[in-house]
């Protein structure tokens, strides 16, 4: 239907989590004992030292609950473009706060690849819903709900 494939889009988000994770691992590797507490990083480094751990910004770890999946072709695709924008605004507040380019750059281009998943998450949108039978536009789910006529 559309040229672009959940594995294809979940494997570069893979990817992208790495490259954070490379990111943290290079900025934090070396921290003196007095870096650690001067910067703040002193309660991460207590439960992870210096190991790379998912969790926000707040400290809360990731959650499978951040992949949300109904199973519905429309919400599904709008539950992705949300989730591209919330990734694109995260690099931009990233970016305001960084003076490194050694961190600049790949945030930037990261922060590009959400851009271009919303773009193609958008034409899979309009082409789901391009083809969607005009006799029922979502009033029910024709895979489930089988005697709806």
């Amino acid at each position: 239907m559309w040229n672009i494939s959940v594995a294809s889009v979940g494997t570069e988000e893979l990817d992208h989590l790495e490259m954070i994770g490379a990111i943290v691992y290079q900025l934090t590797r070396n921290l003196s004992e007095e870096e650690v507490k001067k910067s703040g990083f002193d309660t991460y480094f207590v439960d992870h030292t210096t190991g790379v751990y998912p969790q926000a910004a707040s400290g809360a770890p990731f959650t499978a609950a951040y992949l949300q999946s109904k199973g519905d072709l429309i919400t599904d695709l709008h539950e992705d473009l949300a989730a591209e924008q919330k990734a694109r605004t995260t690099y931009d507040n990233i970016l305001r706060f960084c003076d490194d380019p050694d961190v600049i750059d790949p945030i930037r281009f990261l922060r590009q690849r959400e851009i271009v998943h919303y773009q193609r998450f958008g034409e899979g949108l309009r082409l789901a819903q391009e083809k969607l039978n005009s006799k029922n536009f979502y009033a029910f789910n024709p895979s489930f709900d089988k005697n709806v006529k």
